[in-house]
């Protein structure tokens, strides 16, 4: 297994979450989304600092499994992705990973605060992406 970088990809935030050699995802500080500055300023230097040798991004199918214009900007992202780092990047359907990572938070005392911290949904979020696709290749 190697090092992958887990992203729940936004406009305004991305989660994200990593997961090294034993294949367990862990979130990670949220940084700006595509349309914020410093949005790939910030993967940077998580790429630098983590060594991933693999993006993971979640893939917004529409409910009926079909690709919307979300899926699009997506796609785009993707793209950029592999021309800023030159690693590979799957993509894997997100379809009700932000509800199930809402869920889980609720569930924890994390999740019980008022003010609750939008960035660190996203990266719970990322993380269940990261999750989702480890165990479906094995690897976790």
């Amino acid at each position: 297994m190697s090092n992958a970088l887990g992203i729940d990809y936004g406009r305004r935030r991305m989660g994200l979450s990593f997961a090294d050699e034993l294949g367990i995802a862990m979130p990670l500080q949220a940084v700006p989304g595509v349309e914020e500055s410093g949005c790939f300023d910030a993967l940077t230097e998580v790429v630098r600092n983590r060594k991933p040798t693999l993006f993971v991004v979640g893939y917004p199918f529409n409910m009926d499994g079909s690709v919307g214009s979300r899926a699009k900007e997506v796609d785009a992202f993707v793209d950029e992705l592999e021309r800023r780092f030159s690693l590979p990047v799957e993509k894997i359907d997100e379809r009700l990973t932000t509800y199930q990572a809402k869920e889980d938070l609720r569930k924890t005392a994390a999740g019980s605060r008022k003010s609750k911290n939008r960035g660190e949904l996203d990266s719970a979020a990322a993380t269940l992406i990261l999750r989702d696709f480890l165990e479906s290749r094995n690897m976790a």
